[in-house]
């Protein structure tokens, strides 16, 4: 590894306000595509579910495919422009462009022509995104070596992360699609997709070019990779993946991180659907959930970094899958028993309540599991003299994406296995076993992948000690190995603070 100048514990609030907007705008992008996607083609377009759910797995599929390579090659990239702006840069406007297609499918495509047009939109918009998302969490992991300064720096980007879901939703529930007299459900009107689409894939471009360009002022300061490093090569892959994998906190993570997203994809191919009909709530009113998850996140925003720093990243992820598991099921098992309905008094601040719950666990979770990566990346320098933040989170995102593939695809599947009627606008129009069978889905049985989680989280062992005799022995060995007289170049005036004690 070629020594790289002086990083900063502290970090400046423009860093991490740049990072998080690269999130932000990540989130727009994939939060259209798994919550908008399968309604827009199914219930808009006419298209069964099962086969929408399976064009998007399959966008998934390939995409965690191309995950790790992106990843190795940014790891081994030398440029002026350092390991990961390069291909920040340029994969804006790709990105950009294929979102907008994948909502705006040519006029006069039937059931076979919008299949091939989504599965192709989605899989070049997951391919172009892949080379902003990969080298963009690597950046996240390097920016800091701090133990909580980590942590901090993900907390901005879940954040973000939280402001372009809900910004998307807002948009799209009180903006896009309001009710009308035609339309009570707005999202079933399909005149106002195409400007949709237009808006996401401009705001898309905008905030990724944005986070690119003001993170670029740290690339002296981040790590670089060894000048004698070779080209990728096929071997080189296989063996950048295999140095991943060697570590058994890494696995653990990865096997863990694979139930959260089957979880994850059940409950987001299914949310929609849950609120619309199961609770009959307007588009306005989705909109109102905004604050839950606002809350959720500022929550998590607040005290992620200070839960590790008093109970470590363990005990925190351990908690957070139980809580995102079993929280968001509790209104639904109420609705199943009879004891809730659409009727109840109070019922929209009520799922907001718990909404926030949820929110607040899946945020503190992903904070926490990102960050671990980070202290992996350390461990496996000590071990192999080498930075491999971008395979590291890559191969995460491997696991998560096929995983997340295969939770749509069943979320698709389950929509047609209990029948849901196609063109349904509104609860009337479903029938009551279809309504329990749908809540059952999304309650008890997409529960159960987030307890087999929390049972691997338990089996993660860095903590804030072993870290710190890691990073202890790094800094020996790169003192040891800096030619003499070698001047340390420090980061600019008012760059850096004395790292918190936390």
């Amino acid at each position: 590894m070629a020594r790289t100048p002086a990083a900063a514990d502290r970090l400046p609030m423009k860093t991490k306000l740049a990072f998080g907007l690269g999130g932000g705008a990540e989130m727009v992008a994939l939060y259209s595509i798994s919550s908008f996607a399968l309604l827009f083609y199914s219930q808009v377009k006419g298209v069964p579910a099962h086969l929408v759910g399976l064009a998007i797995s399959v966008s998934l599929v390939l995409d965690a495919i191309s995950d790790p390579i992106v990843g190795s090659i940014s790891d081994r990239t030398k440029s002026k422009w350092g390991r990961r702006h390069p291909y920040l840069f340029a994969s804006v406007i790709p990105t950009g462009l294929t979102l907008w297609a994948i909502f705006s499918p040519p006029a006069g495509l039937g059931q076979t022509g919008l299949l091939i047009w989504l599965a192709a939109a989605v899989v070049l918009m997951r391919q172009s995104m892949t080379f902003f998302y990969v080298p963009h969490l690597a950046l996240g992991g390097e920016l800091s070596p701090h133990y909580t300064e980590r942590s901090k720096v993900m907390a901005y980007y879940s954040f973000f992360n939280w402001a372009g879901g809900s910004l998307t939703l807002i948009a799209a529930t009180l903006f896009f699609f309001p009710a009308t007299p035609d339309y009570p459900r707005g999202l079933l009107n399909p005149e106002p997709w195409p400007r949709y689409a237009l808006a996401i894939g401009a705001i898309t471009v905008t905030a990724l070019f944005a986070s690119a360009w003001l993170t670029r002022d740290r690339i002296p300061y981040l790590p670089k990779p060894d000048p004698d490093q070779p080209r990728l090569t096929v071997g080189g892959f296989f063996g950048d993946f295999g140095k991943a994998l060697t570590n058994i906190n890494y696995v653990w993570l990865l096997v863990a991180y694979f139930f959260v997203a089957l979880m994850i994809g059940m409950r987001e191919g299914m949310r929609l659907y849950v609120y619309t009909y199961y609770w009959d709530l307007s588009s306005k009113q989705l909109s109102l959930f905004v604050i839950g998850s606002f809350v959720g996140y500022l929550t998590a925003f607040l005290f992620a970094a200070r839960l590790h720093g008093r109970f470590d990243k363990k005990k925190t992820m351990m908690l957070a899958a139980l809580v995102y598991a079993i929280v968001p099921s509790i209104p639904l098992v109420l609705g199943m028993a009879g004891l809730i309905s659409p009727d109840t008094p109070g019922l929209l601040p009520l799922l907001i309540a718990f909404a926030a719950v949820q929110y607040g666990s899946i945020s503190v979770l992903q904070i926490s599991a990102m960050s671990a990566l980070a202290d992996i990346a350390d461990q496996n320098e000590l071990k192999y003299g080498l930075r491999q933040e971008g395979i590291l989170y890559s191969t995460r995102n491997l696991a998560g994406k096929i995983d997340m593939a295969v939770g749509t695809a069943v979320a698709g599947a389950v929509i047609t296995l209990i029948g849901f009627p196609k063109g349904a606008r509104s609860i009337a129009d479903v029938p009551p076993d279809v309504l329990f069978n749908l809540a059952l889905w999304d309650s008890v049985l997409a529960a159960a992948p987030g307890l087999v989680a929390a049972v691997f989280y338990s089996l993660y062992r860095i903590d804030r000690k072993s870290h710190a005799e890691t990073r202890a022995a790094l800094e020996a060995r790169r003192k040891a190995q800096a030619p003499p007289d070698t001047p340390r170049r420090e980061p600019p005036l008012g760059a850096a603070a004395p790292a918190p004690a936390e």
